[in-house]
């Protein structure tokens, strides 16, 4: 439960369009699952452990794995608590952590993110322009996901990498004794 226990009607009306917005777009790429205002449609997790984010995206291959996590917030809930209570839990899960703020409170959410060391990998704004949305990628991280950081797969040596790697003087042969020379006549 998130600590906004209230959250003006309007901004909850907003909140829960833009979470069917991202929906849709996810689809053609996850199998994306969601959960607006208070409902728990898609968890992460198991039993008492499970936590729901607004929208959860698992891959279309055949074991599901969770991909990417993403939370939703308004004016209203960019703030300590929430922070805290929500954004770390996600932010430590083996997917990457999306945040979508708006466009006011980008400065906000990123000192909130770097005061509790929260790894956000992508924060995103958004404003409304008539009945329509607009999002802005504000913030990548450097580092790849947890999802990316796969071992590649191993390349067969290259033929310089193979041979031994050559001198520029040539080595000389330690001369025969003449004492050895004698014992063989």
């Amino acid at each position: 439960m998130s600590p906004i226990l209230v959250r003006p009607v309007r901004e909850q009306l907003e909140h829960d369009r833009i979470i069917r917005l991202l929906q849709g777009t996810c689809r053609r790429r996850y199998e994306a699952g969601m959960n607006p205002g208070a409902e728990q449609n898609a968890p992460v997790g198991t039993g008492t452990a499970a936590i729901y984010p607004d929208l959860v995206l698992l891959s279309q291959e055949r074991g599901h794995r969770l991909q990417v996590v993403i939370e939703v917030e308004t004016g209203e809930s960019v703030n300590h608590l929430e922070a805290l209570a929500q954004w770390a839990h996600f932010a430590k899960l083996r997917a990457a952590f999306h945040l979508y703020v708006p466009a006011g409170m980008v400065d906000v959410a990123r000192r909130l993110c770097e005061d509790n060391r929260i790894h956000v990998n992508e924060i995103w704004s958004y404003h409304t322009i008539g009945d329509q949305v607009r999002f802005t990628l504000v913030h990548r991280s450097r580092e790849t996901p947890p999802v990316a950081r796969t071992r590649p797969a191993a390349r067969p040596a290259s033929r310089a990498a193979r041979k031994p790697a050559r001198s520029a003087r040539p080595v000389k042969k330690p001369a025969r004794s003449k004492t050895k020379k004698r014992k063989k006549k």
